[in-house]
């Protein structure tokens, strides 16, 4: 009885730990930037790795062209590309601070 409760002790602390770590992860996530481009650069779009979007970059070629339909068209694909490279560097951070803790098979912090 006494060693389930020194492992749930254990279990315990490492919870605690995690959530510390987590939520150092989510202030990392804030400062780390990812760029999403479309048409070869010619529009990007920087985010946070949590998916907010900081800035966009629209090359001033497109805008000769009149054609509104194109530049919104590149801006969401600039976008979709930004949001999913924030995605991706997100699972890369929780990898990171879930290594090693026994979780079962797929389980999700996130």
């Amino acid at each position: 009885m006494f060693k389930q409760m020194g492992n749930m002790a254990g279990m315990m602390k490492q919870v605690q730990e995690m959530q510390s770590k987590m939520a150092e992860m989510q202030e990392k996530l804030d400062h780390i930037e990812v760029e999403g481009q479309s048409g070869a650069g010619l529009v990007k779009i920087t985010a946070t790795a949590k998916g907010d979007i900081k800035s966009c970059f629209i090359d001033p070629s497109l805008l000769a062209d009149n054609d509104a339909s194109i530049i919104e068209d590149l801006v969401v694909a600039a976008a979709n590309d930004a949001r999913d490279k924030a995605s991706a560097k997100s699972q890369e951070e929780m990898a990171a601070i879930t290594q090693g803790l026994p979780l079962p098979p797929g389980f999700n912090l996130g």
